[in-house]
């Protein structure tokens, strides 16, 4: 019986050999690889990241129609993994960060913040995968690799102008001082952002809900519109919108004049019903037909030279020195040492992975509900626009999926979330480490330290800091 027992264990381990070689094999074979004319050949930083991640697969479970393992397909294993191979894509996609290398450009600001947070974390790959691919374990010497690329990419191609080198690789960047926009167009756009003859009554402008004095937004769960009419969704700060990569929560609007145009049309929001309407009622006032014809050299008056015109004033809403961004300039005393411990956690934690850049935020899209069942746990009926980015995709991939919110200024801005469902910081700290962190439960103190550090995040607009702008 001793030696069938032996003989089985040896036949065993020699059929679990076989397997994991043939899968060494089958994994170098179909592996991502780069054209002969990519610039990350000539660049040795870059291609020994690239080749980390194409020695552990990414692919496998963060790209779609990627050609998996024959164990993917046999009927029990695919039942078993087909979740796993859902939450890998809903989870991050590697296809952009692998055509980034094959075209030598950089990833964005988030991708690279994502990488840095699992590899940090230790996460990836998984245990459970690495019993069939040994070859795709990560060693120090790889995991440095991959943060040596991000760093270098980050000091190359998103450090601020003034920040510290020793922060030029940071995830989060200050604030630049400045942007470029046409003055005219900026100085007419101020008006036209205070103008309540854009909306159908009279009674509303851009700034009834994204009031300078409140954070660029209105305090609310959700927006109070014409007539008093409930808006489904918190309004978002306008300040630092020009960083974002799209507009509202499901990043429905590319730019923002596109944003601009929308509230005004909207029959929740600002009522008004057509843009001939809106452009005869501005028209009114002979002042504007001369700022038009200043800001863009004639004198109409419609949908796209006032959207263009609130779009260049709102470029100027940018809201620099902070006491971080102080930091991150080289003022070590800017912020307290439970506010660096803040930042720490911040990172650790992984709220960098999505909150980073120059706005923290704005620059990519995640599901709510990442590690944990939100939407089961709010005592909130579900809402249409809880679908998230999928009302304007039809993707069942985009469920949930809002645009990760700008974090600048944060302490103004609450409540917080697309539903306004967190009135604190406290709260809004701990329901993202519930759901949006594999982790999911952090300490008191942790949160004490990490509300304190997004406290030092309030900027100032024109000089003022941004706590003390009066009521206009």
């Amino acid at each position: 019986m001793g030696k069938l027992l032996g003989g089985l264990a040896v036949a065993g381990a020699v059929a679990y050999g076989g397997v994991v070689a043939y899968l060494t094999h089958f994994d170098h074979a179909g592996a991502p690889e780069l054209s002969v004319s990519s610039p990350t050949r000539h660049d040795p930083v870059a291609l020994a990241a690239f080749n980390v991640l194409r020695e552990a697969r990414c692919d496998y479970c963060h790209a779609a129609h990627t050609t998996l393992p024959f164990y993917f397909h046999l009927p029990v294993a695919r039942q078993l993994m087909a979740s796993d191979l859902q939450s890998g894509l809903r989870h991050f996609r590697v296809e952009p960060v692998l055509a980034a290398f094959e075209a030598g450009t950089a990833p964005s600001v988030e991708q690279l913040s994502r990488i840095e947070e699992v590899i940090n974390q230790n996460r990836m790959p998984p245990t459970l995968y690495l019993l069939m691919h040994w070859h795709a374990y990560l060693d120090e010497a790889q995991r440095h690799a991959v943060i040596d690329w991000i760093n270098q990419t980050r000091r190359t191609h998103y450090a601020t102008p003034g920040v510290a080198a020793s922060f030029a690789a940071e995830p989060v960047q200050p604030i630049p001082e400045s942007v470029a926009v046409n003055e005219a167009q900026a100085a007419l756009g101020k008006r036209l952002f205070f103008e309540k003859a854009l909306s159908g009554d009279g009674t509303l402008s851009c700034a009834s809900c994204h009031a300078l004095n409140k954070g660029g937004v209105d305090n609310l769960v959700t927006a109070d519109g014409i007539h008093h009419q409930r808006g489904p969704i918190n309004v978002p700060s306008v300040f630092d919108s020009g960083f974002n990569a799209s507009q509202f929560w499901d990043g429905r609007a590319a730019t923002l004049a596109d944003q601009a145009a929308g509230p005004v049309m909207n029959p929740v929001e600002m009522g008004s019903h057509d843009w001939a309407g809106v452009a005869d009622r501005v028209r009114t006032d002979p002042s504007y037909v001369a700022a038009f014809q200043s800001a863009f050299g004639n004198d109409t008056i419609d949908r796209t030279t006032i959207t263009t015109a609130i779009a260049e004033y709102e470029k100027t809403l940018i809201t620099p020195d902070s006491r971080f961004d102080l930091y991150l300039k080289g003022d070590a005393g800017a912020i307290t040492a439970q506010e660096k411990r803040g930042y720490d956690l911040f990172k650790s934690v992984g709220c960098s992975g999505c909150h980073s850049g120059v706005a923290m935020g704005g620059q990519a899209y995640e599901a709510m509900g990442l590690e944990g069942p939100y939407f089961d746990d709010r005592h909130a009926a579900y809402q249409k626009v809880d679908n998230g980015r999928q009302n304007v995709t039809g993707e069942a991939s985009d469920h949930n999926r809002f645009k990760v919110p700008n974090l600048r200024n944060v302490a103004l801005t609450g409540p917080y979330f697309h539903d306004g469902s967190a009135t604190t910081l406290e709260q809004a700290v701990r329901a993202m480490a519930r759901y949006q962190t594999p982790d999911h439960a952090i300490s008191d103190r942790d949160v004490t330290d990490i509300v304190a550090f997004l406290k030092t995040l309030t900027g100032k607009y024109q000089g003022t800091p941004l706590d003390q702008i009066s009521a206009p």
